[in-house]
């Protein structure tokens, strides 16, 4: 017998049953609880399921670089040089400029900052198109009609639900049973943020044993 796995729909008609609710205005609020949900949960994990890979190509002459979409965070960042992979440093956005304050002149580059939320900072400002890698961590591309399944729904079912049902409570008002919800939901959570924490403190160890 196949597992069952949980879907966009499936999760929005279990929301649904769990909530004894079929009344138009609640069944369309399920989408938001399912939205916030997704951003609790994934403020409380750090590195479960979103470690990304990205390679690109930098412009020449210009020092600003599109990030990813969905970007979080930034772990690495490196660039290929005459068929060498040379790290590319992460220092302060101020660094940088100081350290090369004409963005007009160019040279290999060897530092990079966020610029804004969706750009990073790179200098020297690059003198060729450099092929470049970034290890970062991705936020979770959201559920919805067209896009049914994510790590949330393969990993973390269960949270996904209580979640949601939690997040419905405030448009409900005095469901007597939020308080089950809310303990099956942070024992659930507990598990998730304990295995992510022994992830991250596994990258750590790598990290300094290398």
């Amino acid at each position: 017998m196949p597992a069952v796995v949980m879907t966009y729909t499936s999760l929005a008609a279990d929301i649904e049953s769990y909530l004894e609710r079929t009344d138009t205005a609640t069944v369309q609020k399920i989408p938001t609880f399912i939205m916030l949900a997704e951003q609790i949960i994934a403020s409380q994990l750090k590195a479960l399921g979103n470690l990304t890979v990205n390679t690109s190509t930098m412009t020449a002459s210009t020092p600003i670089i599109a990030k990813p979409a969905r970007w979080r965070k930034t772990v690495s960042f490196n660039l290929t040089s005459s068929a060498n992979r040379q790290p590319v440093l992460l220092r302060k956005y101020e660094y940088l400029r100081n350290y090369w304050p004409n963005p007009a002149e160019t040279g290999q580059p060897l530092y990079y900052s966020d610029y804004d939320y969706d750009h990073w900072f790179v200098a020297p400002t690059p003198d060729q198109a450099y092929a470049f890698e970034v290890l970062y961590y991705e936020r979770v591309q959201p559920l919805d009609a067209s896009n049914q399944t994510n790590w949330f729904t393969a990993y973390a079912p269960q949270a996904l639900l209580y979640g949601s049902l939690l997040q419905a409570m405030p448009f409900l008002k005095n469901d007597p049973r939020i308080g089950m919800w809310q303990q099956q939901y942070n024992g659930i959570m507990e598990a998730l943020v304990n295995e992510d924490k022994l992830r991250i403190a596994d990258r750590q160890a790598i990290a300094v044993d290398s």
